[in-house]
């Protein structure tokens, strides 16, 4: 797979929304890498981890985030939905399904209808394989709003937890788990 035609093909004109959008990506992309280096007796996909996270926020572009340079329409909560109809027309589902389950520490069926979530109710959005809860581990520690700076850890369980304690303790055991 060569996630950069990818990348090519939905942002191709050189913007500062690509701009954030490789920067995150590589970020989050080299965090996913050295948690697998530290942790062989994870036995992570090296390869599929590099390519899931470099393209989890594929679908940022066709959601209304202005702050982030985003003009599309659907609401911010989507891109990851968006994301995986991306990859899965390119026909990646093992990526697609890390799109739709990175956001947050993953959202359940509960989260979703509470909150009254514009999501469709047919799928899981939580990180359910290694590799789908480490790109969604990585991502936790760098915000697009904030390109330069990289949260610790308390300020990642810190920003977790306006959804609710939940989250919080999912993300704790990961630091235990991949740090």
């Amino acid at each position: 797979m060569d996630y950069q035609s990818i990348i090519d093909k939905y942002y191709p004109s050189e913007n500062e929304l690509r701009r954030i959008l490789l920067l995150h990506s590589r970020q989050v992309a080299d965090r996913c890498l050295k948690i697998a280096k530290a942790h062989p007796e994870l036995r992570l996909d090296e390869e599929f981890l590099e390519e899931a996270a470099m393209l989890h926020d594929i679908g940022i572009f066709r959601c209304n985030a202005p702050n982030i340079q985003c003009f599309g329409t659907a609401p911010y909560i989507c891109h990851g939905y968006i994301g995986g109809q991306i990859l899965r027309e390119e026909g990646f589902e093992r990526h697609a399904l890390v799109c739709e389950r990175h956001t947050g520490t993953g959202l359940s069926r509960e989260q979703i209808e509470t909150r009254k979530l514009p999501l469709p109710l047919d799928r899981s959005y939580e990180p359910d394989v290694l590799e789908e809860q480490v790109v969604c581990y990585a991502d936790k520690f760098y915000s697009k709003s904030h390109i330069e700076h990289e949260r610790t850890v308390v300020e990642t369980a810190q920003s977790l937890e306006k959804f609710g304690q939940e989250g919080v303790q999912k993300f704790l055991k990961w630091v235990d788990l991949f740090e």
